[in-house]
């Protein structure tokens, strides 16, 4: 089958080859024919080593697709099935998924790393980015990790469910718990960042602020949900004018950089919210005043994969979605093939695309 593949951290081009195979279906694993796939950022962070992954890797962290296989034990879907791709699966046996946390569970993650499901023509290991890879026609993931939907969403729409909708909108609804009638300030206005708009939109929050350097999302952020939509060098005039200075009550950061969750708290009134949505690198320190901490009394949250529970929320997202209250088909830039991600992957880094969306043959 075709694939992409990574064969060093830090370098550009993709090897686009048809010689990959996968690694048998085990007792508790699904094999899923993969039907579209997303061109996110964090693929980008996998392959300049910001978020460290084993190489070779096959990236693609954010698909859907159809059920051709399950192990013995499976029950939970059945060939034939359209699922989501969840890149975070959770045992469902551990603390943390018994808690209630299960987007902390680490095991599969932990496996990922030493367990590569792909195979090139000469027989050597080829890993999957997030334990995934779905930038190949085919991937075998846990059973957890594939999760049914129904068949009426398109497939690009369950693609982005699988990611961009759920880090983002997830953070709004699961993290923040953003109250109606509330004021939402959103620093970067990618993919994610659009995400975290609609869902400030669902909640029904009053003012939702787009930030982002580029202009040119402007009017996209605003199709959203966005109420206003300034540059950085706009938001000191668009403070005084939507909070009369008093700033936000949450402050959402879709950036992954220090600087940007440092002027993201700068947002936020006292005793407001900022969560960090955006996966930045591990050596990049954020430096916040153990007094302004303190006294100023906000809350510094992170959210990671938008702390959803995917059983539930990847269905109910598609609900929203099917309902017309999420808007999806205005975050895809473009629709290519898998021979083109090269392309893709260039366009990303240009900073002016939101998903590209990989359709399969």
């Amino acid at each position: 089958m075709r694939a992409a593949i990574l064969h060093a951290v830090g370098n550009d081009k993709l090897d686009i080859r048809d010689d990959v195979t996968l690694a048998p279906v085990g007792p508790a694993d699904v094999r899923v024919r993969i039907r579209a796939t997303g061109v996110c950022h964090s693929d980008l962070s996998a392959m300049t080593g910001v978020l460290p992954q084993p190489v070779p890797l096959i990236l693609g962290h954010e698909g859907a697709g159809e059920v051709v296989e399950v192990g013995e034990h499976v029950t939970s879907v059945k060939p034939g099935d359209h699922v989501v791709i969840s890149w975070r699966p959770a045992c469902q046996e551990c603390e943390l998924c018994v808690g209630g946390q299960p987007f902390l569970c680490m095991k599969y993650v932990i496996e990922s790393f030493s367990k590569g499901n792909f195979r090139l023509g000469d027989g050597s290991t080829v890993f999957g980015m997030a334990g995934c890879g779905t930038w190949a026609e085919e991937i075998v993931v846990p059973w957890q990790g594939a999760i049914k939907i129904d068949e009426d969403v398109s497939w690009e729409a369950a693609a982005l469910i699988g990611c961009g909708i759920t880090t983002g909108v997830g953070a709004v609804l699961n993290t923040a718990k953003v109250r109606p009638g509330s004021t939402v300030a959103v620093v970067g206005c990618g993919g994610v960042g659009l995400a975290v708009i609609q869902g400030a939109r669902i909640s029904g929050a009053r003012t939702i602020l787009a930030i982002d350097p580029l202009a040119s999302k402007h009017e996209l952020a605003r199709k959203v949900g966005a109420t206003h939509a300034v540059t950085p060098e706009q938001v000191p005039e668009a403070l005084n004018e939507l909070t009369g200075g008093g700033g936000f009550d949450y402050a959402f950061e879709v950036v992954g950089k220090s600087a940007t969750i440092q002027s993201t708290w700068q947002l936020a009134r006292q005793g407001g919210d900022v969560i960090v949505v955006g996966a930045g690198a591990m050596d990049d320190m954020v430096s916040i005043s153990a007094f302004s901490l303190l006294f100023e009394g906000k809350n510094l949250l992170s959210s990671l994969y938008g702390e959803a529970d995917v059983r539930h929320d990847f269905p109910y997202f598609a609900k929203l979605h099917k309902s017309g209250l999420l808007d999806l088909e205005s975050m895809i830039s473009s629709r290519i093939r898998l021979a083109d991600l090269n392309d893709a992957v260039a366009a990303l880094k240009g900073g002016e695309v939101l998903r590209q969306i990989v359709l399969m043959d």
